[in-house]
């Protein structure tokens, strides 16, 4: 029996690289290119940023370059604004790795909203390494952090403290994780870079850069079961 492809939102940062923050902002080039590869064997996937601005890419190697170059000449890559995405036409959601995420996303109204409805209608929800930061921005009714039942993960102090730009990033992800009274997990300081990832429900994260495609791998599966449990409840 044929089944009708799932959409897949992916939201990015579109943070350049010259901002005051941090001299690294923009998304992992290789964790973007990891996620889109494996979700468009699946689904049909749409890009969305702040404004509709374009991504910026960085931490990018020739391969990554040479990709990054033929996909921006597809029609396909151009991001729409997340004000003018509806929610309900998506099935899951995901923010690769996005140093960028703690400049724009982290505070994006737009993104906001979108969340709450994947919250109140327990859809996937898949976010990596600094994409974590972009769950921030989502509160219930009084004021209340969206995702303060979880347990999730997000890139560590650990890891971030090897980043020249340590001292001057405007939060760390894994302390307002914690103020906002969710749990967090991550692997031992000994074994940094190491693949992590946390599912909770229908709420997915992946530690760092590394654990790009264990982390998306689940929420294919999530999603998979559930077009399956619908399917048979028809």
């Amino acid at each position: 029996m044929t089944t009708n492809r799932l959409n897949c939102l992916i939201v990015l940062s579109s943070a350049k690289e010259e901002s005051n923050c941090m001299s690294n902002s923009g998304n992992s080039s290789q964790s973007f290119i990891q996620c889109y590869s494996l979700l468009n064997t699946t689904f049909n996937v749409q890009i969305a940023t702040p404004s509709g601005r374009n991504a910026e890419f960085v931490k990018s190697d020739e391969q990554n370059r040479k990709w990054l170059n033929e996909f921006k000449h597809k029609s396909f890559s151009t991001p729409i604004s997340l004000s003018s995405v509806d929610p309900h036409r998506y099935s899951c959601l995901v923010i690769p790795h996005s140093p960028g995420a703690v400049i724009d996303l982290v505070t994006d109204s737009d993104l906001s909203y979108v969340l709450k409805h994947f919250v109140k209608e327990q859809k996937v929800i898949c976010a990596i390494g600094m994409g974590v930061a972009a769950l921030f921005p989502a509160y219930d009714d009084g004021n209340v952090w969206s995702f303060r039942r979880f347990t999730l993960t997000a890139i560590s102090v650990f890891e971030l403290a090897r980043n020249p730009d340590f001292a001057t990033l405007p939060i760390i992800p894994e302390d307002v994780i914690k103020d906002r009274g969710a749990l967090y997990s991550s692997t031992n300081p000994d074994h940094v870079d190491e693949v992590h990832v946390v599912v909770d429900r229908h709420l997915i994260t992946g530690q760092n850069e590394q654990s790009t495609l264990t982390a998306v791998q689940n929420l294919m599966i999530q999603c998979n079961q559930k077009q399956n449990k619908s399917l048979r409840e028809r």
